[in-house]
């Protein structure tokens, strides 16, 4: 008799803000791409030996297109759902901007370097495409519309396309309409496939925050297509479990991925297990007894013949260095004034004569994603001859923020906090307190909520003064979520100085990964 241990993973497998998710399988390696809206580096890549455990792999967008327009920070705007596929022998990124159109990149390794993008088909609220090449050579590409730039919605549309992507060759035909499906709304982020001479279509429908996934299929990619409801959240606590992707294993298991929207924490992702029933359809998660849509399951043994690495995106940062790591962006396209990173445990950051009185508002706040469970983000600040005026903090940041920092005053320096949302002003959170020097350090406690709780101390000897006020966390526009560090000097000012940032430590609740022993008689 033996034992034989069979991990199981636990959902959600990405649990932070990776919207819109898509991957592929090549040569044994997963990738996977999330939207990024209008934060930059944009496009982040991931990539895993399981398609459970992931790891940076980069980012296929060292900034947006149209930079003029991207100077400025957009919210909602920018890198809508894309498309990751890989075909003769390179890896291909369709990606929709609502207010400019459909672009196209592409390299040959999915860690770079990438094509400039492309502008495959300009337009206003053209999104969620993805292409399709066919056995014989020619090439599609299914896209969805955005209501709120065109007054359309809720249908798709597929073009024929130029083999190289370089070109569309038609006007396009809406092959699926959801005003003519009993109770689909908002059907959009369509993923193109072929098998066994039949199209898909996955497409989710019914909203970010309660929809389902559907999927539709016929022998000719302009239709008719038939359909049907394969994952809804059912009697599961996993709300809209819909929008991601197919992915076969060398091994020839299928599963699907896809976000779950968690508000403030972003759309985090899940993995359900995938599979062909004989009638012909997909089945996903824990199949309905009656052939109905699956529900989300809430674990799962891994992939067969998968290497359990338990990697994880990073988060903290020590600033050994140089340059940004991949956990960091901008809120709009960065100016090289705004930082830089001479390694040693500091990065410095310039502060630029931009502060717009809301923080919403300043494109040079660096920040990251909020963890999607209970974590403890602390750093360091410590200004050096900057102008009087300026201020230097940390920020939970979303559609409303709050912050906590430090500001150079004519006499010196004091405590500063505020809040803020859609009005251009701020609101002080607390009384300026006098400090003692050009150095604090900061700290912010999210909890389960998510609430945050800002605390501070002027050394690493001294208690943790925290503030008698918490901030209500909510999420961004069509993001989650996040936490950053910040400085800006008032309009008019002398650009002079630094702020020189401490490493940045990131400790989050344990995730967690379920272990199951399942015994199995063996003979000798």
């Amino acid at each position: 008799m033996t034992t034989r241990i069979t991990p199981l993973y636990s959902n959600p497998i990405l649990n932070g803000d990776w919207p819109d998710p898509d991957a592929v399988q090549v040569d044994g390696i997963y990738y996977l791409i999330a939207s990024s809206f209008n934060r930059v580096p944009g496009l982040p890549v991931l990539k895993s030996r399981n398609l459970v455990d992931w790891e940076h792999a980069g980012h296929a967008l060292a900034e947006l297109p149209q930079g003029s327009h991207y100077s400025l920070v957009r919210h909602g705007s920018g890198v809508w759902a894309p498309a990751l596929r890989h075909h003769n022998g390179r890896f291909w990124i369709f990606y929709p901007d609502p207010d400019h159109g459909i672009f196209v990149l592409s390299a040959e390794r999915a860690e770079g370097p990438w094509t400039t993008p492309h502008l495959l088909y300009a337009g206003r609220g053209i999104i969620d495409p993805c292409p399709l090449w066919d056995d014989d050579g020619e090439a599609y590409l299914v896209h969805g519309w955005a209501h709120s730039r065109v007054g359309v919605k809720n249908r798709l549309t597929v073009h024929r396309m130029s083999p190289d992507a370089d070109r569309l060759l038609d006007n396009g035909t809406h092959v699926i309409k959801g005003t003519d499906l009993p109770g689909y709304t908002t059907l959009e982020g369509p993923k193109f496939y072929k098998r066994d001479g039949w199209y898909w279509i996955f497409a989710p429908a019914g909203g970010v925050a309660t929809g389902w996934q559907s999927v539709f299929r016929s022998r000719s990619p302009f239709g008719p297509y038939e359909g049907r409801k394969v994952l809804e959240q059912g009697n599961s606590e996993v709300n809209g479990p819909h929008q991601g992707a197919w992915v076969t294993t060398p091994e020839g298991q299928d599963w699907f991925v896809h976000f779950q929207d968690r508000g403030p924490y972003g759309r985090v992702v899940h993995l359900q297990p995938m599979g062909w029933g004989e009638d012909g359809w997909p089945w996903m998660g824990t199949p309905a007894d009656d052939g109905g849509p699956g529900t989300p399951v809430v674990s799962h043994p891994y992939p067969a013949g998968t290497v359990i690495d338990e990697a994880a995106p990073p988060a903290g940062d020590t600033f050994e260095s140089p340059g940004l790591g991949p956990q960091w962006h901008w809120q709009a396209n960065p100016v090289d004034s705004w930082s830089r990173q001479p390694g040693g445990g500091q990065l410095v950051l310039c502060p630029q004569a931009n502060d717009p009185g809301n923080l919403r508002e300043l494109p040079n706040v660096l920040g990251q994603i909020l963890p999607g469970t209970p974590s403890v983000f602390t750093t360091t600040l410590e200004l050096d001859g900057v102008p009087g005026g300026t201020r230097a903090g940390v920020v939970v940041l979303g559609q409303r923020y709050a912050w906590l920092g430090i500001i150079k005053t004519a006499d010196g320096y004091i405590l500063g906090s505020g809040t803020g949302g859609d009005s251009p002003n701020e609101l002080p959170l607390g009384r300026p307190v006098p400090l003692a020097g050009p150095r604090i350090e900061l700290q912010i406690r999210t909890d389960g909520t998510p609430r945050s709780t800002f605390a501070w101390r002027a050394g690493r000897a001294d208690p943790w003064e925290v503030q008698g006020w918490n901030f209500e966390v909510v999420e961004g526009k069509w993001i989650g979520a996040e936490l950053g560090i910040f400085t800006a000097s008032p309009l008019g000012s002398p650009q002079s100085g630094s702020v020189i940032v401490g490493p940045v430590r990131v400790e989050t609740a344990p995730v967690r990964r379920a272990f199951a022993a399942h015994l199995a008689a063996a003979s000798r």
